[in-house]
């Protein structure tokens, strides 16, 4: 087994792994970058998920390396793409024309985004990216992570030694391996003082996990895919607190639990500049072809392409069967294959049974871009995993903290270790305990430093959906933008520790330190408070 030794590992390559890296090796370090698939970028990329973000992304509330993110998936398209006369025009350019964000887009695009990004680090040899490689082991020392054994795709292993480990996994993966502290599922009320939905712990009631698929329409043609072995289970599924049948187009508004019929009208004739996105104003998830198409052929010269493209991330693919992590292998691998066959059980409905505007039945003419996916099987090349273990960390961030009904014009708590700024709606999908929605209006919010420390181990940080937060809090946090400010100040945090040898704990409780690395942070762009009439 060859070694590696770096200052700063990063296993996995999500949101959160891809800006710790960038921020650890801008900084200086030499940091080794892991990811499980062939492709970086998690949520925005593999998983084929537009970003999901809030109404003011465009002024403020993210980090500058994050709109460096955006604005290059921007500039791609007008770079190389034959935008039509008014897509061209908008400086807020919406690729995708969909609602869920201002800024939908092919997840092709925003790899070779992310790719040019850290390009110059690992030109200067700072930056070394493992592709297709997951960790199965870690070497332990007390209360200190001293490598990570990585197994890649056909059976190699290398082992990655470091100053500090950052855990950018999907399921918090390291966590587990290094034996640190952590939490999964819903917590009792007890444990977080929330309010009560829970008597006791549930570790594996968790949120339903989707497989993204993106798909086209021609109409007069047929591409009906083979049906899907399981197809008869999941048309005629009922899951708990639901409406009636999963696969339908009537499905619980996530916010009122109402039933509400969603539209389906494929290849809408709307202008690029028509669509509403921000979903302060309007969800848009009851439209469901325009609500996160990431083609839209208004956006381009006629004729450039025949169909949208729209990504399939409905309530109708919320897999709530079983989670895919703290259970077996033989377990998860049948959970994951089980969210695969209700997804490709939905388009065979669709294509075949799913009722029409005119009276018909069925959009045989709907076709599979697994090309834009970087999949033959139309899927996405991962599961989109909205939880995962959670470190026990120095402050957890419960409902408490962040939600409008409890902190009312107060808004969200000021956190005097503040690393950044987020808000999202809480909006809890489906879970494998049985939930359904949960839907908790919240304040815009701070990122307290001590919510990416663990309460023990001193040289483990979390950077993805693994941070101090509890199974409500988690669903603010998730998001792609939040995200990324969390991998960004773990990797900046590993860093600044590495060269003053000063640990992520005495950073995040010592003032005098906590104000040398916020200074940092702000030279990096990282609004570590919402904006006030006053500023900061």
């Amino acid at each position: 087994m060859s070694t590696r030794h770096v200052d700063v590992a990063v296993i996995g390559g999500g949101l959160g792994g891809v800006a710790a890296a960038l921020a650890a090796a801008q900084a200086g370090c030499t940091v080794v970058l892991t990811e499980e698939t062939d492709w970086l970028g998690g949520q925005l990329t593999a998983q084929a998920v537009p970003p999901d973000e809030h109404p003011w992304i465009e002024q403020f509330g993210c980090t500058a390396s994050y709109r460096q993110l955006r604005d290059g998936i921007r500039d791609y398209y007008r770079r190389w793409y034959p935008l039509s006369s008014s897509a061209r025009a908008e400086r807020a350019l919406n690729p995708g024309a969909g609602r869920v964000s201002k800024l939908c887009h092919e997840p092709r695009v925003a790899l070779a985004v992310i790719e040019s990004m850290l390009m110059p680090l690992r030109a200067s040899g700072r930056l070394e990216v493992l592709l297709e490689h997951r960790p199965v082991e870690a070497s332990v020392d007390g209360d200190r992570i001293r490598a990570v054994a990585l197994e890649s795709r056909s059976g190699e292993r290398v082992a990655v030694s470091a100053s500090y480990v950052i855990d950018a996994t999907e399921t918090g993966d390291l966590l587990a391996l290094s034996g640190t502290e952590y939490v999964t599922g819903f917590e009792a009320a007890a444990d977080t003082g929330e309010p009560p939905r829970r008597d006791r712990a549930e570790s594996l009631n968790k949120q339903a996990v989707s497989v993204c698929v993106g798909v086209e329409r021609h109409a007069g043609e047929d591409h009906t895919i083979e049906r899907p072995k399981t197809y008869d289970y999941w048309r005629d599924f009922e899951p708990p607190e639901w409406t009636g049948k999963l696969l339908s187009w009537t499905a619980p508004d996530p916010r009122t639990l109402e039933p509400v019929a969603r539209r389906f009208e494929p290849n809408p004739d709307d202008r690029d500049t028509a669509v509403l996105a921000d979903q302060s104003r309007d969800p848009g998830d009851k439209e469901l072809w325009r609500f996160r198409r990431i083609v839209a052929r208004r956006s381009f010269t006629p004729g450039f392409v025949d169909s949208d493209v729209t990504l399939v991330n409905w309530p109708m693919i919320d897999y709530v069967d079983g989670p895919l992590f703290e259970v077996s292998a033989e377990e998860a691998a049948g959970h994951l294959e089980g969210a695969r066959e209700l997804s490709l059980s939905l388009l065979y409905w669709m294509q075949t049974e799913a009722p029409r505007p005119d009276g018909g039945t069925g959009f045989p003419g709907l076709r599979l871009r697994g090309d834009l996916l970087g999949t033959e099987d139309g899927l996405a090349k991962a599961p989109y995993v909205r939880e995962s273990r959670r470190i026990r960390a120095l402050y957890t961030v419960t409902e408490q903290d962040v939600a409008l009904a409890v902190r009312g014009e107060r808004g969200a708590v000021h956190y005097p270790d503040s690393v950044g700024a987020g808000t999202y709606r809480i909006n809890m999908h489906p879970s494998t305990g049985g939930d359904g929605y949960i839907d908790v209006p919240n304040c815009p919010f701070e990122i307290p430093l001590r919510a990416l420390v663990p309460e023990r181990v001193t040289n483990l940080l979390p950077a993805a959906k693994n941070a101090g937060t509890t199974h409500i809090t988690n669903g603010c946090f998730r998001l792609h933008p939040v995200e990324w400010n969390v991998g960004e100040v773990a990797g900046a945090l590993a860093a600044f520790c590495v060269g003053g040898k000063q640990t992520p704990a005495a950073v995040a409780e010592n003032a005098d330190l906590f104000s040398d690395f916020e200074r940092l942070l702000h030279s990096r762009g990282v609004e570590t408070r919402w904006p006030t009439l006053n500023g900061y």
